[in-house]
């Protein structure tokens, strides 16, 4: 069954998010190319984390480097409005099977708190499956929108075991 909107709240909030709401349908985004944000290349609105924001999974300062490109990011490109909200991915199944199966999937608004931490506060909704593949330790993966859709943010786990975020901004933005 899947998860309420209250039990989402609970989940959320370690990491220092306020849920807000759920967003019905898809949400605005900048247009991706066929691969998804991965994918895209700097011609279409591209942007990685600088060198000193990357971290490989085991690495011990993997929470510093990760929250702090993220931020840079997400003040740099303006993900958050002035109330410090945006939209998060999220997964309303309630069990790990269900969320294997990605029926649950959706979006959700979110204001992020004074205190925050994506990486220390181990939100199982964040948890990243690709990392597995390299650590058994919590590592997160996520995507993020600006509330008008300008933005794309995408936290993820690369195929070298490193992990660092990346921006695909809209047209109207570069």
């Amino acid at each position: 069954m899947p998860l309420n909107d209250t039990e989402l709240a609970v989940l959320l909030a370690p990491a220092g998010l306020r849920f807000l709401g759920r967003v019905r349908g898809e949400p605005a985004m900048p247009p991706l190319p066929a691969g998804g944000a991965a994918s895209a290349l700097p011609a279409q609105g591209r942007h990685d984390a600088r060198a000193h924001e990357v971290a490989a999974v085991d690495a011990p300062d993997l929470a510093d480097k990760v929250n702090a490109g993220w931020f840079r990011m997400a003040k740099e490109f303006r993900l958050l409005d002035a109330e410090d909200e945006f939209v998060i991915g999220v997964d309303w199944a309630a069990t790990p099977g269900e969320r294997l199966d990605g029926t649950h999937h959706g979006w959700a608004r979110v204001r992020l708190a004074e205190e925050w931490d994506f990486v220390r506060s181990e939100v199982e909704q964040f948890r990243s499956a690709m990392a597995g593949l390299f650590t058994e330790r919590y590592v997160p993966e996520f995507t993020v929108l600006a509330g008008d859709g300008h933005l794309l943010m995408n936290t993820t786990v690369w195929g070298d075991g490193t992990v660092s975020t990346l921006a695909v901004r809209g047209a109207r933005e570069r």
